[in-house]
């Protein structure tokens, strides 16, 4: 008999919880688990989806304890994993986000450019809060990170958390991943052994080869550089059009370098013109999520509350949700599976940074994680990453120094950013609106 684990879910409210509670009740056998938490500080939102998880969790095994609390001590006790995904001032500081960006005709993007500079600033105390509690409630859990801007938090783990048991993971690359997997007619993405190096959400695959060995890599860059990473008829794994639309732009990114192929989110470094371009300054992606998901899986919830099972449910497992499972298992039962994280370079790219937060291929046990070696990158590559990963240290840098300048200069470095000066004009905005969020900068 597998030991059984405990879970909290901290972002108990948010949108995502319901698909990874269905994930990992999918995933029983693999994982097995004795009690599922939820734990938000924001006890209205979370109790908007916590007694449809709870009857989704009981409907599949009444084994399984479930609470849902905004106790930090009740959520963190006896837990083996905490799966994070926090949000601090949760949509409407990223409409806010992307708006302010776009009024100076930059991008407005979740993670990218003043956004995600923004994002992370309301998020690193957050994040570390929570390790804080898990350390004392639960001194030998392991924290999975998926809270976004992941590249920035998992710089400020690096420098405020060092010996802490946190993973920092993305899953951009596994949903690009699956749409590759279908452009090569390989049935699964776990069928390609890949190489991948960059930055979270700033990277870059320079090998896919199938189970026999064979590099697959030219023939999906012929692909990519006639479509995109979408299929030829424009199908593909896509939640709406936009992502679709991110999808197709990855031709043009590969046509900056055909030799490898590039994440999706470089369209934001490389194309910020055309992005803004493209962008409604009134109504911006965080206004679509509000109106969409939202909408649909608070009122999918609240439907299943009213009747008392989710038979016939709408929800759905997201493609998120499969990587957290695996981590744990990983973690858990020592499989050794290969996975891309988010961890200190320390030399597994050969000529960069060696204190840079990095993503690469990862081997996971029970100890934690072993990076791979990467060697050295290209000029191209290297040149992009050493600017952005300036930008990341110098928000860090103004989060824990309260500095104004160091902000300024985090905006100004940024490749979406024109100029000093209209990084300026955006920061006294982005100060303004996030009153009570940041740490006061002089």
């Amino acid at each position: 008999m597998k030991k059984k684990s405990s879970v909290v879910i901290a972002g108990g409210g948010s949108t995502y919880t319901p698909e990874i509670i269905l994930m990992l009740l999918d995933n029983l056998d693999k994982l097995p688990l004795r009690k599922i938490k939820l734990y938000d500080n924001d006890e209205e939102r979370q109790n908007k989806l916590a007694k449809a998880c709870e009857i989704i969790v009981k409907e599949k095994d009444p084994s399984i304890e479930f609470l849902a609390t905004t106790d930090p001590e009740l959520a963190y006790t006896d837990v083996d994993f905490c799966l994070a995904h926090i949000r601090v001032g949760q949509l409407p500081m990223r409409e806010m986000d992307e708006k302010i960006s776009l009024k100076h005709g930059v991008v407005g993007q979740e993670t990218c450019g003043p956004g995600g500079i923004a994002y992370g600033m309301r998020s690193i105390g957050g994040v570390l809060e929570n390790i804080e509690y898990m350390e004392k409630y639960s001194p030998n859990c392991w924290m999975l990170n998926y809270s976004n801007p992941a590249a920035i938090v998992a710089e400020a783990c690096r420098r405020l958390k060092p010996n802490s048991r946190v993973i920092n993971i993305c899953d951009m690359p596994i949903g690009m991943e699956n749409t590759m997997a279908e452009i090569l007619g390989v049935a699964s993405r776990k069928e390609l052994d890949v190489r991948y190096f960059g930055l979270n959400h700033f990277g870059w695959w320079s090998s896919v080869k199938d189970k026999e060995g064979n590099e697959l890599l030219p023939k999906l860059l012929e692909h990519q550089l006639k479509y995109g990473n979408c299929m030829t008829d424009g199908g593909g794994n896509f939640t709406d059009d936009s992502w679709q639309e991110t999808a197709r732009k990855v031709k043009d990114i590969v046509a900056v370098d055909p030799t490898l192929v590039p994440n999706s989110y470089l369209k934001y470094y490389l194309f910020p013109d055309y992005v803004v371009e493209h962008s409604d300054p009134n109504y911006t992606r965080a206004n679509q999520v509000m109106d969409t998901r939202e909408k649909r899986v608070f009122g999918e919830c609240a439907r299943i509350e009213k009747a008392g099972t989710a038979v016939g449910t709408c929800l759905e497992i997201g493609i998120h949700a499969s990587f957290i499972v695996d981590l744990a298992t990983a973690l858990a039962f020592n499989t050794h599976e290969r996975m891309l994280l988010i961890v200190q370079n320390n030399g597994a790219i050969e000529n960069f940074d060696p204190e840079a937060m990095v993503e690469i291929p990862c081997i996971v046990g029970k100890d934690g994680y072993e990076p791979l070696s990467i060697g050295k990158i290209p000029t191209f590559q290297k040149g992009l990453m050493e600017e952005q990963v300036a930008v990341e240290k110098l928000t860090v840098d103004a989060w824990q120094e309260g500095s104004y300048h160091k902000l300024w200069q985090a905006l100004t470095l940024s490749k979406t950013v024109p100029s000093a000066t209209v990084a300026k004009a955006i920061l006294d905005d982005m100060i303004e609106a996030n009153k009570g969020y940041w740490p006061e900068l002089k």
